[in-house]
C-alpha cells in the first residue's frame, strides 16, 4: 500500500468513526463544545493526518501511529483501579491543588468543578461548558480555528473532556495547580482531551502538567491546550513528560497574550516512545513577553520532536526560545522553530536557540531555526548547535581528579540545568533536577510512586 493510500485510509477511517459515533460523542457534551464539532471534522477531512510531505512534520512519522489497533472510548469510563491509591506525586514539599485526568476524562473526586479562594474555578472542562458556557464560549477554539495542522480539528471533533482553570481579574493563585494526566487501560487505547486555561487581567497562576502511563499497553494521545493571558496577567506553565516506550504523545499548546502579559512555558521530556510537542504563541498585545523552554533526554529508539511558532503581532514585545537535548544510543529528534515578526511589530526583541549533545554516532537530531521578519526596527537572532561534549571542559574536570564518567555526567547535567532552572516552582525544580540526574545516569527515573511497574 502506497503512502498516499495510507494517508487517505487513515483520514477516512477517522472520519467514518466520527460519523458512526457522533451522537454518542455529543450526548453528554454541552452545546458550546458540540457547536465546533461538525466544522472541525470537515476541516480535518481537508487537512488529514500530517505526513512527511508537510514541512512542519518532515521528520515525524505521524501516520503510522494511527495504524495500530487502538480502542476509542466515548461513553462513561469505568476504571477498575483506585487511581489515588496507586498513584501519588512524590515531589517533596510540592503543595498544589491536584487535578487528575484519566484517559482524557476528568477523574471525579467529589465535585466536577472546584471553587478555590478568590473565585478561581478548576476541574472538568465538560462540566465548565455546562455551568459557565459564556466563559468557555469566549475562549474555546479562539486560536485553533485557523490551524493548518489536521490533528487540531481532529481533537476538536472528538474531545469530550479535559481540564478547565479560570483565574478572575486581579487574582493571584497562591498554590500551583497540578494536572496529572494518566493513561491506564487493559487494552491499547487512543485518547483526545482538551484543556482550557484562562487568566484574566492582572491574574497570576502556576500550572504544572505531569504525563504518566500506569499500564504497559500501547497508548496514543492527541491533546490540545489553550492558554489565555489577559492584560498584565502572568502564567507559568510547566510540563513534565514521563511515559513508557509504548506511548505516543502529540501535544498542541496555543498561547494568546494580551498587553503587558507574561507567559513562560517549560517542557521537560524525560521519557516516551514518541513525543511531538507543538507550541503556538501569539503576542497580540504590546509589551507582552514570552519565554519558551524545552529539555529532552532520549535514548534507545525514542523520538522527540518540538515545533515552536512565535507570532509577534504587536510592537515592543519580547520572546525567547531555548531548547536543549541530550540524545543517546539510536535516539532521534527534531526541532523546528519559527519566529514571525509582522510589519507593524516594531521594537521587537526575539531570540531563539537550539543546542544538542549527541552521545553516539547513531543518534540523530534535525534542527530548523527560522526567522521571518517584515519590520525593520528589531533585534532578532537564532542559532543551532549539535555535537559532542566539550573536550576542553572534560579535560579540565579530569585534571581536577574527577573520573571520566562522572565528568561527562557533570557536563551534561550543567547543560540541562540551563533549562530546568527556569521552572518557577522551587520544589518541582529541585525534583526535576534529581530526575534529570537519574535519567542521565541511565536509571529508571520514575517521578511518581506507582503500584504498577510497567517500565
Amino acid at each position: 500500500m502506497g503512502n498516499i493510500t495510507k494517508s487517505i485510509s487513515v483520514r477516512d477511517e477517522l472520519m467514518a468513526l466520527y460519523r458512526d459515533r457522533a451522537e454518542e460523542i455529543s450526548a453528554n457534551s454541552a452545546s458550546v463544545l458540540n457547536a465546533h464539532r461538525e466544522k472541525a471534522i470537515l476541516r480535518f477531512g481537508e487537512l488529514g493526518v500530517p505526513d512527511k510531505g508537510n514541512e512542519e512534520y518532515r521528520y515525524a512519522d505521524i501516520e503510522s501511529l494511527f495504524m495500530h489497533d487502538l480502542e476509542k472510548r466515548f461513553g462513561d469510563q469505568k476504571i477498575n483501579l483506585d487511581i489515588r491509591e496507586i498513584f501519588h506525586c512524590d515531589v517533596p514539599d510540592l503543595d498544589t491543588n491536584l487535578l487528575l485526568l484519566v484517559n482524557g476524562r476528568y477523574y471525579k473526586n467529589g465535585q466536577m468543578l472546584n471553587k478555590l479562594p478568590g473565585g478561581i474555578i478548576a476541574g472538568s472542562l465538560a462540566q465548565a461548558a455546562k455551568d459557565y458556557p459564556e466563559i468557555v464560549e469566549k475562549h474555546y477554539g479562539h486560536n485553533t480555528g485557523t490551524s493548518k495542522d489536521g490533528l487540531v480539528p481532529l481533537n476538536t471533533a472528538f474531545a469530550q473532556d479535559g481540564i478547565f482553570i479560570y483565574i478572575p481579574k486581579g487574582i493571584r493563585m497562591e498554590k500551583p495547580v497540578q494536572v496529572v494526566n494518566i493513561m491506564v487501560s487493559d487494552a491499547n487505547l487512543m485518547a483526545q482531551h482538551r484543556n482550557l486555561f484562562i487568566a484574566e487581567e492582572g491574574a497570576m497562576a502556576n500550572i504544572v502538567v505531569c504525563d504518566h502511563t500506569l499500564s504497559a499497553h500501547r497508548f496514543l494521545t492527541n491533546s490540545v491546550n489553550e492558554i489565555f493571558a489577559g492584560k498584565g496577567a502572568q502564567i507559568n506553565f510547566s510540563r513534565i513528560q514521563n511515559e513508557h516506550n509504548g506511548s505516543s504523545q502529540i501535544t498542541h499548546t496555543f498561547g494568546h497574550q494580551e498587553t503587558s502579559s507574561r507567559l513562560s512555558s517549560s517542557t521537560i521530556s524525560l521519557h516516551g516512545g514518541f513525543i511531538r510537542n507543538n507550541l503556538y504563541i501569539k503576542l497580540k498585545g504590546e509589551h507582552s513577553e514570552n519565554n519558551s523552554m524545552g529539555l529532552y533526554l532520549s535514548d534507545k529508539g525514542q523520538y522527540i520532536d518540538n515545533y515552536v511558532f512565535i507570532d509577534h503581532a504587536s510592537p515592543n514585545c519580547f520572546s525567547n526560545q531555548l531548547y536543549k537535548g541530550v540524545l543517546d544510543d539510536t535516539a532521534s529528534g527534531s526541532f523546528n522553530g519559527r519566529i514571525l515578526v509582522h510589519r507593524d511589530a516594531q521594537k521587537t526583541n526575539a531570540f531563539q536557540s537550539n543546542n544538542n549533545i549527541l552521545l553516539t554516532d547513531d543518534a540523530r537530531m534535525y534542527s530548523r531555526p527560522q526567522l521571518e521578519i517584515y519590520a525593520d526596527d528589531v533585534k532578532c537572532s537564532h542559532g543551532s548547535t549539535m555535537g559532542q561534549l566539550d573536550e576542553n571542559a572534560l579535560f579540565y574536570l579530569r585534571s581536577r581528579g574527577i573520573g571520566k564518567s562522572e565528568a561527562k555526567l557533570l557536563l551534561m547535567f550543567a547543560f540541562a540545568h540551563e533549562v530546568v532552572k527556569n521552572i518557577p516552582v522551587t520544589a518541582l525544580r529541585e525534583r526535576i533536577d534529581d530526575l534529570v540526574n537519574k535519567r542521565l545516569r541511565g536509571e529508571l527515573s520514575r517521578c511518581n510512586n506507582c503500584a504498577i511497574r510497567c517500565g
